[in-house]
């Protein structure tokens, strides 16, 4: 019996976990989730018997291997930390491996290996990146294929809250990892504009967002992603004068995190004081307060008299724990995707938007973004759809063509409008 394992079972892992529970009854295949939490894998699957549900330990060794060996295709859904963990057994085992996470330099480390025991192991494939690789190729691709010669690339992306749920001044609630949005931008970014490479670090990120509008939405403003550059030779832009990839905020929450980061709260190496309170902890932010982020600062509870959590070790702690309680999604809550390419060639000009709002804080669009391409892309891989082997990302129309086509099932539709320039 063909299998699927599931490694982890987290806020991203709800949608795809229905996904494989239908595949699996329908293909009679055995799927089976691994997490430190079995109530929480329970809780996901509704107690579905066609869903093995196993506590462990990743960092186990023995338990972790022995799982492995039950499976013919592994998803992980661990923090990127612990991929090189599975990945290993993945390799030593003879079974393929899907991610959502950038390929790292161990993952690279494992290439030959991987091509040698003839095994896919499939990164970056969920939304950000993955759907925005998927769908940035297949326009590349058919442009190229019509002689086009593309002269700038911009790629938007962004998690936000859905209007009829933005009931913050931040105009932004939690839909994923927390910790990421904690740390998000401390890479800093590298990108090109009119031939011009460009160098950003951390206290720069989020001080001058620019602006698109999104049809429907109106504006939002975004910030560089991490390098940029890498991708150039991936999506074999070299000849273009612009490529910069970015992500997705409401104007105003820009503002308020550029704040945040100026006075140092988001700094997670640095030990913390006991005993101390939110007003205390955040005193660094005083000289950057003013009227325009004033009202955000307060919302976060940066200014209470309340002690911070025991738990709490660095700022980057405190500050995370205040989005988790703050910024939290009701129950009722909706989340959106949004997604905009914009590439130009011989004096057009393409807008390629995706807009996605969730069910509720549980089944988020983030959920279904995330969680679906690597689902697909494991079935078709079991069915010898997708044969290709060695180590990947979804840069290839094997893989994007039929992944795109079933998301359009599930409402992932993207709508293009061709501009002159």
């Amino acid at each position: 019996m063909k299998t699927i394992l599931l490694f982890g079972a987290g806020k991203s892992a709800t949608v795809l976990i229905d996904y494989l529970i239908k595949e699996a009854e329908t293909n009679k295949w055995k799927f089976i989730i691994a997490d430190a939490n079995k109530e929480q894998i329970l809780s996901k699957t509704n107690n579905s018997p066609i869903a093995e549900a196993i506590e462990m330990d990743i960092t186990d060794d023995d338990a972790r291997e022995a799982v492995i060996q039950r499976a013919h295709v592994v998803i992980s859904m661990m923090p990127p930390a612990l991929h090189y963990l599975i990945a290993k057994d993945c390799v030593e085992n003879r079974k393929h491996l899907l991610t959502a996470s950038y390929v790292d330099s161990k993952i690279k480390s494992l290439s030959d290996e991987i091509k040698h025991r003839k095994l896919l192991f499939l990164c970056e494939m969920g939304l950000d990146p993955g759907i925005d690789h998927m769908s940035a190729m297949k326009i590349i691709d058919d442009i190229k294929f019509k002689g086009g010669n593309i002269t700038s690339f911009k790629s938007h992306c962004g998690g936000l809250v859905a209007p009829e749920s933005d009931d913050n001044p931040w105009h932004y609630k939690i839909s994923w990892n927390p910790r990421n949005v904690v740390t998000a931008g401390k890479a800093g970014a590298e990108y090109k504009i009119n031939n011009e490479v460009k160098h950003k670090e951390y206290a720069e990120i989020f001080k001058t967002c620019a602006e698109v509008h999104i049809d429907g939405i109106g504006k939002l403003a975004y910030y560089p992603n991490r390098d940029s550059l890498s991708y150039i030779p991936t999506y074999k832009l070299k000849s273009a004068e612009t490529f910069e990839r970015t992500t997705l905020r409401y104007p105003q929450f820009c503002t308020g995190w550029d704040t945040i980061v100026q006075a140092g709260l988001t700094n997670d190496i640095d030990a913390i004081g006991t005993n101390i309170s939110f007003a205390k902890w955040s005193s660094s932010i005083i000289p950057f307060v003013n009227e325009t982020n004033k009202e955000m600062l307060q919302y976060l509870g940066l200014f209470d008299d309340v002690l911070i959590p025991s738990t709490a070790k660095t700022s980057a702690d405190v500050l995370q724990y205040l989005l988790e309680t703050k910024l939290i999604m009701q129950p009722h809550d909706k989340d959106m995707i949004v997604m905009l390419h914009e590439i130009e060639y011989n004096n057009s000009k393409i807008e390629s938007s995706l807009i996605v709002k969730g069910e509720d804080n549980l089944r988020t669009a983030m959920a279904k973004t995330v969680g679906l391409p690597l689902g697909i892309a494991a079935k078709l891989i079991l069915n010898d759809v997708i044969k290709l082997r060695g180590l990947h990302i979804p840069t290839t129309k094997e893989i994007y063509e039929p992944v795109l086509k079933e998301l359009e099932n599930f409402g992932v539709v993207f709508n293009e409008k061709h501009l002159p320039v």
